[in-house]
């Protein structure tokens, strides 16, 4: 009776069955909160498709837009005080900044501005400077993409440490 091919048959079908149900969650790599959700339940989805972005909140970090003439003693290592719009004086943040992007926003933007009438304007730009955030304190007041900050950088913290850690370069001769 094992050997029959109705019996057969039922087993690949719930063989098929239970690998279709495995097959139902998904597991990110990381932990995280979803956004930019793009598929809905009962949904069917194509191999590859974009379901959803996942943010992994343990390694959230803040990208402060600073006027390129506030920059000039900025620098790698320094340590950086921020608070939230969400909650307020009353909790605050410490960071250290490690890095700069590599343009201004107007640079990177989808339309890049242009004055059409021939005038040229001065426009001061802004560069991000990229700001990792204690994870102690993100544990305990975790925040989300988007949201304000306001951030003070320390401007005599670091700098030391930071020029120690890349040492001058001599040109070729």
């Amino acid at each position: 009776m094992a050997s029959h091919p109705e019996v057969l048959a039922a087993r690949a079908a719930l063989e098929q069955a239970r690998v279709n149900l495995e097959r139902t969650a998904i597991r990110s790599p990381v932990d995280g909160v979803i956004a930019q959700r793009a598929v809905e339940i009962g949904q069917y989805v194509q191999p590859g498709a974009k379901l959803m972005a996942v943010v992994p909140i343990q390694n959230v970090y803040v990208d402060a837009n600073f006027k390129e003439s506030q920059l000039h003693r900025v620098r790698v290592g320094q340590s950086v005080r921020l608070f939230s719009d969400l909650y307020g004086k009353d909790v605050p943040y410490t960071g250290r900044v490690i890095g700069f992007s590599g343009g201004t926003g107007a640079v990177f933007s989808a339309i890049p501005a242009q004055e059409a009438t021939g005038n040229w304007i001065k426009v001061v730009q802004r560069i991000p400077v990229r700001i990792q955030l204690d994870q102690e304190q993100l544990g305990k007041h975790p925040l989300r993409i988007g949201l304000s900050m306001h951030v003070t950088i320390d401007l005599d913290s670091a700098v030391g440490e930071a020029q120690a850690a890349t040492p001058a370069r001599r040109p070729a001769q």
